[in-house]
């Protein structure tokens, strides 16, 4: 008998048989896994916007030192809509993911969070899903590999280097990993 997998909180990182442009070497933190689908944020797409630039354009005031953080694409579904990651247990909209790792999602929430100088914050615009099922026929066909998520894997890392150090974090070489399975000699 097979054990189910945990996937909340958790990491997928995509393996090379993955071939959606969406999803190629992405690492996604799963925030939803329930019989009527899946929900995650993809850690490793930077956008060309910044903190800065969401701000303003919400008339939201921003800490010193957050205007050159970069917001990162969530992923394909409702690319409009905004998800913070952040550390603030204090902040009363909030979902708690994991230990010390919470997600909002409304402006009045954002407001606060981009008031402080201190603490973890990360922006998407959009998010991952999946329908009933589909997540795990992905995992059983081998497109996905699972993982433990930290709060300070989700908010550290650079999106460019994040797939390999998230792999060799596991002990995986992310060379290991390539199209069809087989390695070439």
């Amino acid at each position: 008998m097979r054990q189910q997998t945990r996937l909340v909180p958790g990491l997928l990182i995509a393996t090379s048989q993955l071939t959606d442009p969406n999803f190629q070497r992405a690492v996604v933190l799963m925030v939803e896994h329930t019989s009527t689908g899946s929900m995650g944020l993809v850690l490793n797409r930077a956008a060309k916007l910044t903190l800065g630039e969401v701000a303003s354009g919400q008339e939201l005031e921003l800490a010193l030192g957050r205007e050159k953080d970069r917001v990162h694409v969530g992923g394909p579904v409702e690319p409009q809509r905004g998800f913070v990651l952040h550390d603030d247990p204090s902040q009363p909209e909030r979902h708690r993911v994991g230990p010390g790792l919470f997600l909002s999602l409304t402006l009045d929430a954002l407001g606060p969070l981009l008031r402080r100088p201190e603490g973890q914050l990360r922006f998407c615009l959009g998010y991952a899903g999946w329908g009933p099922g589909q997540l795990e026929e992905e995992i059983a066909s081998g497109a996905w590999l699972t993982g433990e998520v930290t709060a300070a894997s989700a908010f550290h890392g650079e999106p460019d280097t994040l797939w390999e150090t998230t792999l060799r974090g596991m002990g995986l070489e992310p060379g290991w990993l390539v199209p069809g399975g087989m390695a070439k000699c």
